[in-house]
């Protein structure tokens, strides 16, 4: 019985780990995103909803750049150089 209450409640973090990635409807698109980051220069090489924010990278002049984008201002959060 123990080992039953352990996997549902396993299951259930894992489900709502799956749905915290999920854009919300009231987010704007990634497509929105990805036209802004183009109009400054970026090429969008990835873009993906995670922890509340879109995020992703971006090659620009030939670097690669990591973003957050706020899901409903459309403002960005972060754009840092890639160290890789």
């Amino acid at each position: 019985m123990r080992y039953v209450a352990v996997a549902a409640l396993l299951g259930a973090l894992v489900s709502g780990a799956a749905h915290a990635d999920q854009p919300d409807r009231n987010w704007i698109s990634s497509t929105r995103v990805i036209h802004m980051l183009e109009a400054d220069g970026y090429r969008v090489i990835k873009i993906e909803a995670d922890d509340g924010h879109w995020e992703g990278e971006a090659v620009r002049r030939g670097a690669k750049f990591d973003f957050h984008v706020n899901p409903h201002s459309g403002r960005i959060t972060k754009l840092e150089r890639d160290g890789d």
